[in-house]
């Protein structure tokens, strides 16, 4: 009974030992968190404060003020009663997490201006910009500071942005205004020639004007206006010519940027006059008279004066006429038509007479060579003049050379060539006739070739058609003992003389 007394004391006291224990840890539940300094609590409401002291400065734009405000908040944070501990730390535990998000929202908005491959040198910046903003906290990346350019605006007010538009509205209306004036001017020349000229052409033709069509009867006296720079007239019912083409081509007064380039490269108005003869009206002679520039383009450019004429050597000299050279088939055309009165007209009007020609085999320019080609371009008989139009605008200096192109005609017409010039004549047209006919040989004979094998064909094909064996067999005969005669070898005949 003694042991047991004690031992029961012993019970009793441990159960008191830890009954107490246990009422000391209830009511300390939270006495792991006792170790913090109450200067950490501090913290979360010092921060705060802070912010609360950054929003003020941007408000009031004063630093002073803003410091006085940072001392009642640490007075008040110390101040703070025991019975609201648990209260407090769930503030500051709620204020820390939210510091703590928006911490990571600063770090983690501007990361990606770190990626080196997607903005260059923007890492290497960073502490540039840090120093340069002095409202941010330390270590903290500051936020990029983007330039962006002034980008200039479309609409304004001003006329003087319109510049480029007004200068080219000057030059449409300059340039239509030179439309309209050049357009009238070429008219004017036009309808001055016709007027000048009319009585003339009126006594050496019937019909003067013709515009092709079946409404208009008789002459009409009028230009056909091909464009705006070139004027036609038709006139026919004369002796010796078929008809007579008048042809005004004018410089382009209506195109401003032609204007512009003949300052540069001077043009001049020009009336070419070409006058188709009869077969019977003249002989087989080529013949030209121009200035030297224009006499050397068109032994270039046209067949006729190419494969017929050569330049007559100091033709100024033989025949008076200086500042134009001469191309000619034969001497006695030269000698013939180019008279007293012609030689007169060329040193009067040197300035205004570009060319004459007179031709029996004209065919136009130079035609490229064309294997295909099996005939000679069809030729005519022509008289060519082409004149200067005067640039003062004088016309009726113009009318003398009308006279002059009437004049040739009728000494074409009378003039004659002797037996030994025709013969001469007829020897040339022949070359040239057999150097055509060397060139296009191969030609001619691969198209006799092909004429032969669609005859052979259409009749085999006409022979197919009867179904007359008996024809069809003789056919087929017939064309084999052909294919072997032509694959034969060709063998050559000798004749040899008994000695």
């Amino acid at each position: 009974m003694r042991l047991l007394l004690p031992l029961a004391i012993a019970l009793v006291l441990c159960v008191l030992t830890q009954h107490a224990n246990g009422q000391d840890l209830e009511d300390n539940d939270f006495a792991e968190f006792e170790d913090f300094d109450d200067d950490e609590f501090v913290m979360g409401e010092a921060h705060q404060a802070d912010q609360q002291q950054q929003a003020q400065q941007q408000q009031q734009q004063g630093a002073g003020e803003g410091r006085q405000g940072n001392g009642p908040g640490k007075g008040q944070s110390k101040s703070v009663p025991a019975s609201q501990d648990s209260e407090d730390f769930m503030e500051m535990d709620d204020d820390q997490t939210d510091d703590d998000g928006i911490v990571e929202d600063e770090d983690s908005e501007f990361e990606h201006f770190q990626d080196e491959e997607e903005f260059e040198g923007f890492a290497s910046t960073i502490g540039d910009q840090d120093e340069l903003r002095q409202g941010e906290p330390v270590g903290k990346h500051a936020e990029p500071k983007l330039t962006i350019p002034k980008v200039p605006i479309h609409f304004r007010t001003h006329w003087d942005s319109y510049w480029m538009e007004m200068l080219m509205l000057a030059g449409l209306m300059a340039y239509f205004a030179n439309y309209l004036v050049g357009n009238k001017k070429n008219s004017a020349i036009a309808n001055q020639w016709l007027s000048i000229h009319r009585s003339l052409l009126e006594d050496n033709f019937a019909l003067v004007g013709d515009d092709g069509k079946k409404e208009t009867e008789g002459s009409t006296f009028t230009f056909n206006k091909e464009s705006e720079s070139v004027y036609t007239l038709w006139c026919s019912g004369r002796t010796c010519c078929e008809g007579m083409l008048v042809e005004l081509k004018m410089i382009k007064r209506q195109d401003l940027v032609s204007l512009i380039a003949g300052i540069m490269k001077p043009v001049q108005d020009q009336l070419h006059i070409k006058v188709e003869l009869t077969a019977d009206s003249m002989d087989n002679f080529v013949f030209c008279v121009a200035s030297r520039k224009q006499a050397t383009k068109m032994f270039k450019e046209l067949n006729d004066l190419n494969k017929f004429c050569c330049l007559v050597s100091k033709a100024e000299d033989k025949y008076n006429i200086p500042g134009f050279a001469l191309l000619s088939e034969i001497a006695e055309v030269s000698a013939s038509i180019l008279d007293s009165r012609v030689v007169a007209a060329l040193n009067k009007y040197s300035h205004l007479i570009d060319y004459i020609h007179m031709s029996d085999q004209y065919s136009g320019p130079i035609q490229q060579e064309d294997p295909n080609q099996l005939k000679r371009p069809e030729v005519r008989r022509i008289l060519h003049c082409g004149f200067n139009v005067p640039v003062k605008g004088d016309l009726e200096e113009m009318k003398p050379l009308l006279i002059l192109v009437f004049y040739l005609m009728d000494r074409v017409r009378r003039f004659k060539l002797s037996k030994e010039a025709k013969a001469k004549s007829d020897k040339n047209r022949a070359a040239v006739e057999e150097e055509f006919m060397k060139s296009t040989h191969q030609a001619r004979a691969e198209a006799a070739a092909l004429r032969r094998e669609e005859k052979r064909k259409a009749e085999k094909e006409k022979i197919l058609a009867e179904e007359d064996p008996e024809k069809q067999r003789r056919w087929e005969k017939k064309e084999q003992k052909r294919q072997l005669k032509k694959q034969a070898p060709k063998m050559k005949q000798l004749s040899i003389k008994a000695l």
